[in-house]
């Protein structure tokens, strides 16, 4: 009889979510390379809409108690179990110097949920993996110290940018319960957390696209000055994402440009970016569609003209990296504006493969006019977008990488 192969339990903020079809992409992909896990979710999902990628995933989902209070026997059981446990002292030791540098309800609960993950793990798990490196990350590490094996993470932005930089540092210090490597999708981020490691590495891995999902991109039809000119739009509405600026923006086009932009995604900002556009004037001009599934979005880049994503750096830090809406856009052969914050400028040469300008609304009313005025100008940027997508941005390498880069922390 062969022995089951090693498990993997993989811890997530909330499980399934629209906005992160990256994180569904790439789970999807190491089921299909042979690794066997079960998904443990911090949260219930909240969307009522799934992606394709979600249905195809075979692995267990397990929630976590969102609350400690919903579910306190199961927190007191995992809270017990954790007091015979070999590294419960050196854990609770961290938690502790954890909890006096950051004084939240969070900070407790991260540890509750812990305690109960440590028990209810599987008994052949042998190690931990957490998409992002905030509080999924503080579970697994707390987790992984309990019950004696190692963990690793896959950061991505708001993570490394909002996280405070002495609990990066000791998540990338394995002196203190610090993961065995990680990976980031960006070199900016990558850069920034090898330079805050002291034993961690940090691994860059693109997430690429998994381009056999996307259909072959569209006959774009020529365009002339004066045609009408729809503009796209995908992203949560939040203070990062920039639409507020592109609103402003919107309001300064040219009476001659037959516009009409659409948005694809919620947000805590929705009724802020509503009312913004009923001030400037330019309601009747947008449709707003809320969150919808990916092919949905599909085929809204390919009834699109030009793709925009205004991307800056909000007030706490939080900034993109390189969003995954882009690459998506490229493969349908459908020109981008963005902006050249964080890891976009990884993927696109202003010029060349799209155009990236500052945020500023006359900025970017001023690039949206050229675009639309210059019907050769998109296409051509499009074409050499999507050439880069297929030579550079495709996914099985990463995941090649990410798979071998796992099994090695199993096999330990």
């Amino acid at each position: 009889m062969t022995s089951a192969p090693p498990r993997l339990a993989v811890a997530v903020k909330g499980w399934p979510r629209l906005s992160e079809t990256f994180i569904a992409q790439e789970l999807v992909a190491l089921e299909r390379a042979g690794i066997t896990f079960d998904i443990w979710s911090l949260r219930h999902p909240t969307d009522t809409k799934t992606h394709p990628l979600h249905d195809q995933l075979r692995a267990n989902v397990r929630y976590l108690p969102e609350y400690l209070h919903d579910e306190p026997l199961r927190v007191l059981r995992g809270f017990i179990a954790a007091l015979v446990r070999p590294g419960f002292l050196k854990t609770f030791a961290q938690f502790t110097r954890d909890l006096f540098r950051d004084r939240t309800r969070n900070r407790v609960r991260r540890f509750g949920q812990a305690c109960v993950m440590a028990r209810e793990l599987p008994s052949g798990t042998k190690a931990i993996y957490a998409h992002f490196l905030h509080t999924p990350s503080s579970v697994a590490r707390y987790a992984a110290g309990l019950r004696g094996i190692p963990w690793t993470f896959s950061a991505h932005a708001k993570d490394i940018w909002t996280s405070p930089d002495w609990e990066l540092r000791e998540k990338l210090d394995t002196a203190s319960i610090g993961a065995a490597f990680g990976a980031t999708c960006t070199a900016f981020g990558a850069d920034h957390l090898n330079t805050l490691a002291t034993t961690t590495p940090v691994d860059l891995v693109y997430h690429g696209l998994d381009l056999d999902r996307f259909p072959e991109a569209p006959e774009r039809p020529e365009r002339t000055p004066g045609d009408p000119f729809a503009l796209l739009s995908v992203g949560r509405l939040v203070e990062k994402k920039g639409f507020d600026r592109l609103i402003d923006a919107l309001a300064l086009l040219p009476s001659d440009i037959d516009w009409h932009w659409t948005h694809i995604g919620g947000g805590a900002l929705d009724a802020t970016m509503r009312a913004r556009a009923t001030d400037r004037g330019i309601q009747d001009r947008i449709t707003w569609r809320g969150a919808c599934d990916q092919p949905e979005v599909i085929a809204a880049m390919r009834a699109a003209d030009l793709f925009v994503l205004p991307s800056r750096i909000a007030e706490d830090g939080d900034r993109d990296g390189l969003p995954n809406v882009l690459m998506e856009a490229a493969s349908q052969l459908l020109p981008i504006l963005s902006t050249p914050v964080s890891a976009i400028p990884e993927f696109i040469d202003t010029g060349v493969h799209g155009i990236l300008c500052d945020d500023d609304p006359k900025v970017l009313a001023a690039e949206i006019a050229r675009i639309a005025n210059t019907p050769t100008l998109g296409p051509d940027l499009a074409q050499a977008a999507h050439a880069r997508l297929y030579a550079d941005f495709t996914m099985q390498p990463g995941i090649d990488h990410l798979a071998q880069r796992l099994r090695a922390v199993m096999d330990e």
